[in-house]
C-alpha cells in the first residue's frame, strides 16, 4: 500500500511517536500489509515504510475515542479532517523503517509513470519494481522486507 501523509506525520510515524494514521474512508487492508510512506509537499518523496498491525473501522467519534493518544494530532485537527465523514479508519502501524535515501517524486517519475495518491492506493509488484529502479537503496530494503520482489 502507498500512503500519502504530511511530512510532519511521516516523521512522527518513522520515529514511532505516531502509531495510528486516520483516514476518512474504510481501509480494507489486512494486518501484515506493508505500507510505503509518501511525504507530501514540500518533501515529495518516499521516506520510509511500516506494517499495518490492525485496522479499526468505526464512526469518527469511536475511532478518536479509542486512538486519540496515538494519532499525533489534536482534537481540533481531527474534527476538521473528519468533518462530514460517516466512518473512519484507524490504521495501527508498527515496525517503521526510515529510508536512508528518500526516493524523490522526480526520481519516481523518471523511472515510469508515478502519481502519488490523494490518500492511499494499493500497489502491484510492477509498482514496487518501479520504486526499486527509482531508488536502488530502497529497492534493496523492499527486497529484504518483502522477500518475493525480484531484482529490478
Amino acid at each position: 500500500m502507498l500512503l500519502s501523509v504530511h511530512p510532519r506525520f511521516a516523521t512522527a510515524i518513522l520515529a514511532g511517536s505516531k502509531t495510528v494514521e486516520v483516514r476518512r474512508q474504510r481501509v480494507a487492508a489486512p494486518p501484515g500489509t506493508r505500507v510505503l510512506l509518501y511525504a507530501t509537499a514540500p518533501t515529495m518523496a518516499l521516506v520510509g515504510m511500516a506494517r499495518i498491525a490492525a485496522v479499526h473501522v468505526a464512526s469518527p467519534k469511536e475511532v478518536w475515542s479509542v486512538h486519540r493518544s496515538q494519532t499525533g494530532i489534536t482534537r481540533r485537527e481531527y474534527d476538521a479532517y473528519m468533518n462530514g465523514a460517516t466512518q473512519a479508519s484507524g490504521l495501527t502501524l508498527e515496525e517503521p523503517v526510515s529510508f536512508d535515501e528518500p526516493v524523490t517524486l522526480g526520481a519516481l517519475r523518471a523511472a515510469g509513470t508515478f502519481h502519488p495518491p490523494q490518500s492511499y492506493r494499493y500497489m502491484k509488484v510492477d509498482d514496487l519494481r518501479q520504486v526499486a529502479v527509482a531508488g536502488p537503496v530502497v529497492g534493496t530494503t523492499l527486497r529484504e522486507v518483502l522477500g518475493h520482489l525480484a531484482p529490478a
